[in-house]
Order: C-alpha cells, then sequence, then structure tokens
C-alpha cells in the first residue's frame, strides 16, 4: 500500500486545520488547492476516491461553480509518481516548477498541497521556495516590467529610470503593485542594448526609456482593458 493511501500515516508536514488522522480529506484538500477535481486523464490512484470539491479557490484561480480548466498535463499525477520514487524529495524542485507554471506563483495552500502529496515536511516545501530566487510566493501582477540593468542600459540612465518606476508604483523589484497591475523585476539583459536603456513590459519592448515618460507609459497599461 502506498503510505499515502494509508489512513494511519501521520507526518510532521501536515500543517492545515484537518485532524491529522483525517487523511482521505487532507488528499482531497491537496487535489482540490492543485487542480481540477478528478476527471479525464487522471485516473485515481489505487484507494483514492473521487474528488467533487471546487477547485482552486485556495490558488485564486477558479471561483465556485466555474469549470475549471485541464490540470496542467496531469500535475497531480505527476507529482503522485514522483512520491513513488525511491527518493521522492530530489524531485520537489521539478514539482515546483510545474506549480508555479500552472499558477504563476507558490501560493502557500499549494505549497501545503506539495507537501501532502508528495509527503515531505512542509518545512522543506517551504524552504526550496523561499531559497531559490526563481520561485514566486506572490501572485504576479497583470503586466511585468523588467528593468534591463545590464551595463549598456545601466551607463545610459537605467538605474533612474528603475528608481522612477520604484516611486510611481510604490514598490521594490520582486514585488506587486497595490492594485494588482504591475510587478517589477531587474533583468541583466534583454537583448536590446541599441536602444537602451530599455524596459519590457509584458512581452513589449520600451527602448530609450527617460525617467519623466514612465508615469506616461503606466497609465498607458492601465487602461488597457485586462482579459
Amino acid at each position: 500500500m502506498d503510505k499515502f493511501d494509508n489512513d494511519d500515516y501521520n507526518r510532521d508536514a501536515h500543517t492545515t486545520t484537518l485532524p491529522t488522522d483525517n487523511w482521505p480529506a487532507v488528499r482531497d484538500q491537496a487535489h482540490a488547492a492543485l487542480g481540477a477535481p478528478r476527471g479525464a486523464g487522471v485516473p485515481p490512484a489505487s484507494g483514492e476516491d473521487g474528488l467533487t470539491s471546487s477547485c482552486c479557490q485556495a490558488c485564486g484561480t477558479h471561483s465556485a461553480g466555474e469549470t475549471p480548466a485541464p490540470r496542467d498535463e496531469d500535475l497531480v499525477a505527476y507529482i503522485q509518481q514522483a512520491r513513488r520514487q525511491e527518493h521522492s524529495e530530489s524531485l520537489l524542485i521539478s514539482v515546483l516548477h510545474r506549480v508555479q507554471g500552472k499558477f504563476g506563483y507558490l501560493s502557500a495552500e499549494c505549497l501545503d498541497a506539495v507537501a501532502q502529496l508528495l509527503q515531505v515536511p512542509a518545512a522543506t516545501v517551504t524552504g526550496v521556495a523561499t531559497f531559490y530566487h526563481f520561485f514566486r510566493l506572490t501572485k504576479p501582477g497583470a503586466y511585468k516590467i523588467s528593468v534591463c540593468l545590464g551595463t549598456a542600459c545601466y551607463v545610459k540612465g537605467a538605474a533612474a529610470v528603475a528608481e522612477r518606476l520604484k516611486q510611481e508604483l510604490g514598490i521594490d523589484y520582486g514585488q506587486t503593485s497595490n492594485d494588482g497591475t504591475f510587478t517589477l523585476e531587474a533583468a541583466r539583459c534583454l537583448g536590446t542594448c541599441g536602444i537602451a536603456p530599455v524596459l519590457m513590459i509584458g512581452d513589449e519592448i520600451h527602448g530609450q526609456v527617460v525617467p519623466d515618460q514612465v508615469p506616461l507609459l503606466l497609465d498607458k497599461y492601465r487602461q488597457r482593458p485586462r482579459g
């Protein structure tokens, strides 16, 4: 029997308010945080029953009653397969990459779900997620602003542009504006040195930017309808 299917199995990674001996409920909560209700393309593992709770409410991807999008290539099934490997904890980074690839960030609920499904301590999962710069723990804004700080951009005033962005948005690198519109990031090179200094907002490049242009650029994106 898989240790996760053993309802008497207990471990320190469990951090939710559910009782530690109620593993079917813990399992279902983990499934709900990471994807859709059990459906096509994801056969139940041995000993697991179906899931009927609405998906992703913890991660904010869907609201109750909505039809959820399919899982990211059977995300939960991938974690179940990883759990059955001899050293399942060695696949933790790969699992976190897949979770972030689906949701855009790693919420506390998703981190706990990974701990439950992969059967590693929650402290280990959180430690890995906070150690590596690639992983995001907060929901990104509608537009990511990448400020190039490479040599060509820096010598042409990128630092002043970045400071103006921070002032206008009230945030620092790695943070998201209060209205959820922008996330500010630093980049080492955007490959457009000929038009330095450069910003990338979303997937659009803006070259030869000066600090006084920043408010106009931000207003342009704020006025765009969001899908």
